[in-house]
């Protein structure tokens, strides 16, 4: 399967589960208000394939996030039914199992944030930043952080302007007055964990994934062993 026909194929499989989470949505405005920044990142990545060629695994670590947050703004984070699915499948309870208060699917996508785009991040970067070596890997984990911690207050700004029960399912905090901390730690926690599993990879194969990739497109010239 060709780069091309891969992309298409995350596309239809990711609009068909976005189409049939938007039947009937658990909350219509909030529903809507999740998916704003959602339905712009998959256009302009679309749109941008051919500009910003990312590797075929940074594609498909974005349709994982993608996915995850499309199931979050059916059910509403608060709200979506983990436990209830883990338990039909396995008999087994998380919530009861780790003694959780709170629906943690916030949390999990949080941290998944961090672990799905820092390699997205930072093939941006080699390409366009031409970064190499430490700054490699430590820009890429700074953009995620930041940008986790933006988004936080996008969350409190939406919360402010729309009130209510609208802006408290958006900010969805479930009464924990830490919880935009905690978010935004996952976040780098998972940034962390997976810029460290690029280096080591990269390490043990004795040259940079991401400027191979860039090299074999005729993107960038250099050499390649890892840095």
């Amino acid at each position: 399967m060709t780069r091309d026909h891969y992309l298409s194929a995350l596309v239809v499989a990711f609009a068909m589960l976005w189409m049939v989470l938007a039947i009937a949505p658990y909350d219509r405005d909030t529903w809507l208000l999740e998916n704003v920044l959602l339905v712009l990142g998959v256009v302009v990545l679309w749109q941008t394939r051919r500009a910003l060629p990312l590797s075929t695994m940074s594609y498909s670590l974005l349709f994982t996030f993608f996915c995850l947050h499309a199931v979050g703004a059916h059910f509403t984070y608060s709200l979506v039914p983990y436990d209830e699915a883990l338990r039909s499948l396995s008999g087994m309870s998380v919530t009861e199992a780790l003694d959780f208060s709170r629906n943690h699917y916030d949390r999990i996508v949080h941290f998944a944030y961090g672990f799905l785009l820092v390699l997205p991040v930072r093939e941006l970067l080699v390409l366009f930043a031409k970064v190499r070596g430490f700054w490699s890997y430590f820009l890429p984990l700074d953009i995620v952080m930041s940008s986790s911690l933006l988004y936080e207050l996008i969350e409190w700004g939406a919360a402010v302007v729309y009130g209510g029960d609208l802006g408290a399912a958006f900010l969805g905090t479930q009464g924990d007055e830490w919880d935009a901390h905690r978010d935004m730690a996952l976040a780098g926690l998972g940034g962390l964990i997976a810029i460290l599993v690029v280096l080591a990879v990269n390490h043990w194969r004795g040259y940079d994934m991401t400027l191979e990739w860039f090299k074999r497109l005729g993107r960038i010239d250099g050499p390649e062993r890892a840095q």
